[in-house]
């Protein structure tokens, strides 16, 4: 059983009783407590998708869930889901809109890596890549010996996501982009 401070977003946990995914967490470390850090945590119940925010110790120890991830690639949107489908097997796996709504900000059809967990069999989450490979599909036009150094400019990406990108990134081009931290971080 991990301690609080070991768990990661996209976790699968056991808590009261329940099955949660951790959406966000959180970590503080308040004045006068000897070092002792916070982790405030909002989770989300994988059967009725009721959200929870819970407020842990480093040194609490929380139950790590069963999961499953399965090789996945965006298939289609239908209504309120996302399919994804198995890359192995080709079951159809449908994400609440809702639940993976930052994920597909970076997701196309050409996307590959993503790993779809699965809790006792229902898909409840997204495992994103490091990166993605997105074209920009609007920005200002490059500029003639602007290094990769200098200042940034917004683009806005195929998914509809705008980031900001070096001055000599052009629209059309293939770039790759962090998906953690949301930054450019080079040409595809």
């Amino acid at each position: 059983m991990p301690k609080a401070g070991e768990i990661k977003r996209n976790s699968a946990v056991n808590y009261n009783g329940n099955t949660y995914i951790v959406r966000d967490i959180e970590r503080s470390v308040p004045q006068g407590r000897a070092g002792g850090s916070l982790y405030r945590m909002r989770m989300y119940d994988v059967v009725t998708g009721s959200k929870l925010d819970e407020t842990f110790k480093d040194s609490d120890m929380l139950d790590m869930a069963d999961l499953v991830r399965r090789h996945a690639m965006y298939s289609y949107a239908d209504g309120d889901e996302f399919v994804f489908m198995d890359e192995e097997d080709y079951t159809p796996y449908n994400l609440n809109k809702d639940a993976i709504a930052e994920e597909m900000l970076f997701i196309n059809e050409e996307t590959r890596g993503i790993l779809v967990i699965l809790v006792n069999d229902v898909p409840v989450a997204l495992d994103m890549p490091t990166t993605v490979e997105l074209e920009v599909v609007e920005t200002d036009p490059s500029m003639k010996g602007a290094s990769a150094t200098s200042r940034s400019k917004p683009a806005k990406l195929s998914t509809g996501v705008t980031i900001n990108v070096p001055e000599h990134i052009a629209t059309g081009d293939r770039i790759r982009i962090n998906v953690e931290e949301r930054k450019f971080s080079g040409r595809a």
